[in-house]
């Protein structure tokens, strides 16, 4: 029992700890986010430009990261402005995981290898126990330089 113990604790630290990319507590009435994510997951992305815009939450990293998100997937990109949010994403929370990992995407897609391996350096210090976003961005990381 005293050797199951630690690794229980540890089992439940790591599963307490775990949180989904773009998930800051939710302020109430936060409704937007729900929205947003729906859309996301449709794959609806100027609609959830629309859906941000109308938020307008702009001190929320989340808001920022999704709205960064959003930009950078909608056809065609718009990677300006999606830089734009992911930095100011990162400015309210500097371990935002989502923003981390999506604007690590957005320096490979500007084949800018050197920034996205930061980007994993600051992902791999805010993941404590690893994370997913961590395994995303090094994936995307070893894509792209397997393709080079």
């Amino acid at each position: 029992m005293k050797k199951i113990f630690p690794i229980l604790l540890l089992l439940f630290l790591t599963i307490g700890l775990s949180q989904a990319a773009d998930t800051e507590p939710a302020k109430p009435g936060s409704i937007w986010l729900t929205d947003v994510r729906a859309s996301i997951k449709a794959q609806k992305y100027d609609q959830a430009i629309k859906q941000l815009q109308d938020a307008n939450e702009t001190s929320s990293a989340d808001w920022n990261n999704l709205l960064g998100y959003s930009l950078r997937k909608k056809q065609p990109p718009d990677l300006i402005g999606a830089e734009k949010y992911y930095l100011a994403a990162l400015k309210i929370n500097p371990t935002h995981r989502g923003a981390l990992e999506y604007y690590g995407e957005l320096k490979l897609m500007n084949n800018d290898l050197p920034g996205a391996e930061a980007l994993l350096a600051r992902l791999d210090k805010a993941c404590t126990f690893g994370c997913e976003e961590y395994s995303d961005l090094k994936g995307s990381i070893q894509k792209y330089k397997s393709k080079k």
